[in-house]
């Protein structure tokens, strides 16, 4: 496919409502169609967001009999990703899936081998990939600049309210539908900015439990991480932190050093730097960038990324080229939670990769 505008379509309106949003302005994108079984909530983000009621669908069998889709995006509950996925690909279309990929490791490989199958591409939402403060520690780290690796910290202090778990049916903090808590829903996408950053990890070591909500999974989790590079690390995350704070990335070399709060570059410190005008021009450039936030209230998640990997999946598949964050790259992350609420559930060092592909945290 070439040079041709591409159809979309988005299922689950929840987060999916960014991936309309986004799609209805991006260049390549000739219509959206949209798919929710709340009917109500279908036509309020219909109607916000200008969709034609052809375009508007409450199942989501028919809307795949649509030759003139492309591509789907996939924004329902996680423990549903894979199901919703392979119906796309069997029906001839490229998908898009919200984080994670899925909640279980043998999930995440069905999609990928339905898409080899299919023939069609699968990308991988980690929007945070995009935010220009990331990419720049992403660089510097990859350059060698800050030495051999020996710390790193990654710490996702958020909160959330009883009542986020119990809206829209309550599928959040479950084992079934959301795979975790803390760590699969809030903390993903910052697991994946580690590995993402520090390279594979090596084994985990972890405690976690629910300590303030009255849900199935965790609140709150702590793990020690030990990098296949020799570094040594920490991960927090949490939604207790009242009111909400930040995203912490903390990563010390050698031969630097380098901060950041929601992706704004805080402490930029490199032995080289012996003038300090690269450090006064990093922080100048790549400090308080991002306003946005989602700590305390999810709907203030910047979209920013989201716009970014949903132009571009729509640019790939006019090109006829894979997405920039492919599915395969949602594995890792998932794997890498679930060595936590294994270490958490069993009071063991885990090391990856993992044997069990559907390891869980369940007590």
């Amino acid at each position: 496919m070439t040079n041709q505008e591409v159809g979309y379509a988005v299922v689950g309106l929840g987060v999916g409502k960014s991936h309309v949003r986004s799609a209805v302005k991006a260049k390549g994108c000739g219509f959206v169609a949209i798919c929710d079984l709340d009917e109500e909530l279908l036509n309020r983000v219909g109607d916000e967001c200008n969709i034609s009621p052809e375009n508007r669908y409450t199942s989501y069998e028919l809307l795949l009999t649509r030759p003139d889709i492309d591509v789907v995006s996939v924004c329902t509950p996680s423990g549903m990703h894979r199901d919703h996925a392979i119906m796309a690909l069997a029906a001839g279309k490229h998908v898009l899936v919200e984080k994670p990929l899925e909640i279980q490791l043998d999930k995440i490989n069905d999609i990928l081998a339905a898409a080899e199958k299919a023939g069609k591409y699968v990308g991988c939402v980690f929007q945070n990939r995009l935010s220009p403060g990331n990419k720049k520690i992403k660089e510097t780290i990859d350059s060698g600049r800050l030495g051999k690796l020996i710390t790193a910290n990654f710490h996702v202090k958020w909160f959330r309210n009883d009542e986020y778990y119990a809206k829209n049916g309550g599928w959040r903090g479950t084992w079934a539908m959301d795979g975790g808590g803390a760590i699969m829903n809030q903390s993903v996408h910052t697991i994946d900015l580690m590995q993402w950053m520090l390279g594979p990890v090596k084994s985990v070591f972890a405690k976690a439990g629910a300590y303030n909500h009255n849900i199935e999974t965790e609140d709150t989790a702590v793990a020690v991480i030990q990098f296949e590079n020799g570094a040594i690390g920490t991960f927090i995350g949490t939604t207790c932190a009242y009111p909400g704070l930040e995203v912490l990335v903390q990563v010390h070399g050698t031969t630097g050093t380098v901060y950041a709060s929601n992706a704004n570059i805080e402490t930029y410190k490199l032995a080289d730097d012996t003038e300090r005008t690269e450090e006064a021009r990093v922080l100048s450039e790549f400090g308080k960038q991002e306003k946005k936030s989602g700590g305390a209230d999810p709907a203030a998640i910047s979209t920013t990324g989201h716009a970014g990997q949903i132009q571009d999946m729509i640019l790939a598949v006019g090109e006829n080229r894979p997405p920039m964050i492919q599915g395969k790259e949602g594995y890792a992350a998932v794997e890498i939670i679930l060595a936590i609420y294994e270490s958490a559930r069993t009071g063991k060092e885990v090391f990856l990769p993992l044997v069990q592909s559907n390891t869980a945290a369940r007590s």
